[in-house]
């Protein structure tokens, strides 16, 4: 046996393949990074995300909604209008917010890919969805959203706000909470086709829920689906469908927000869920730049929580973990020496630090 071993050692030497080699096929951890609520000093802080990001190999980046301000100008926009001279009233900025965010926010991803999620800043008068898939109807029909899209329904030729798509067996899911008519019957029911396929399907063995809002009964409950009844009723039933496939089917579910402009892990550890199923793992992602808010009152029942920060989550993907998908979830917090040199030119370095010294809310959402 020892001269077996020694054979098949030396074999290894000369053909320069290491002893623990895994096989081509098999398969290979990967990342990606998602963040929300990028308006106000999101010029700023989004390009450092995509830079840091990007240093992880991030697959790509997922936006969890409110890209620009819309009621009124952002603090970034103003800034660099101002140093070019150019004017910052409200219907100037109108014309351009989304252009302005695709130039800052998105260009630095390079070839990344990049999702778009509409928040309910993208539905503020002047604005609406339809605006929203039309000024994002590229991102929104990507090639993989599409193909799913068309897979799902051949009659659904053109991109909605809710959009789904697969990798290495795990199904990415954005749902559209941006507005007090939402979830409505056609989302409903496409959310649960959707569900429904997920269960039957094995090969799908992990569901990431991205959306604007958090569901209900969270801890982020004073700002979330709990505002309005129709979001409390749908919210609880998306919830119920999901305990199911998790309880039923074994399959991993994970669900993202922002809306609150903090991060929290463990957003659905309330007494409501307890008593009611049990507890999802959540997470509330709102710092890409947006005006920070304080922590909820029960933020210290939150396995973590922060705010005051910028940053995103940078989500590890292991499709060779225990179980199958498992997807291990990191908040990767940005520092104000994290922003990039040519930011800082464009932006001055004055503005860069009121951006991390101030943008943020004294008094909690009500």
């Amino acid at each position: 046996m020892f001269r077996l071993r020694l054979v098949f050692a030396a074999w290894l030497l000369v053909n320069q393949i290491p002893a623990h080699a895994a096989p081509k096929d098999s398969p290979q951890t990967w990342y990606f990074a998602v963040s929300g609520d990028s308006r106000n000093c999101g010029d700023v802080v989004m390009p450092a995300i995509a830079a840091d990001a990007l240093k992880h190999n991030a697959g790509f980046y997922w936006h969890l909604g409110d890209l620009r301000a819309i009621y009124g100008p952002d603090q970034d926009f103003v800034q660099e209008q101002t140093r070019d001279g150019k004017p910052t009233d409200l219907a100037d900025y109108l014309k351009v917010a989304w252009d302005d965010f695709i130039e800052n926010q998105i260009k630095p991803w390079g070839e990344t890919p990049f999702y778009v999620g509409i928040g309910n800043h993208e539905t503020a008068p002047p604005k609406n969805r339809a605006e929203f898939v039309k000024q994002f109807h590229d991102y929104l029909n990507r090639d993989e959203l599409k193909q799913q899209r068309l897979k799902d329904n051949p009659k659904a030729t053109e991109p909605n706000t809710y959009f789904h798509w697969v990798r290495d067996g795990i199904d990415f899911i954005y749902l559209d909470n941006a507005t007090h008519d939402q979830f409505d019957s056609a989302q409903m029911k496409w959310i649960a086709g959707v569900l429904k396929r997920d269960s039957k399907d094995e090969s799908i063995r992990t569901l990431v829920i991205g959306m604007h809002a958090a569901l209900p009964e969270s801890i982020s409950a004073n700002h979330s689906m709990n505002e309005w009844p129709l979001g409390v009723e749908t919210g609880r039933r998306v919830y119920q469908m999901l305990l199911k496939i998790h309880n039923d089917k074994h399959k991993t579910v994970y669900l993202l927000a922002s809306h609150s402009h903090y991060f929290m892990d463990g957003t659905f550890h309330t007494q409501y869920w307890k008593d009611n199923g049990g507890e999802l793992p959540g997470w509330i992602i709102g710092t890409a730049g947006a005006e920070r808010y304080p922590l909820p009152p029960a933020a210290g029942d939150a396995k973590a929580a922060k705010t005051n920060v910028y940053g995103y989550l940078l989500a590890t993907v292991n499709p060779a973990g225990d179980p199958p998908g498992t997807i291990k979830f990191k908040f990767e917090e940005l520092k104000e020496d994290d922003i990039p040199d040519d930011v800082i030119q464009k932006f001055t370095k004055p503005f860069v630090h009121e951006c991390f010294a101030g943008n943020r809310r004294s008094m909690p959402i009500e």
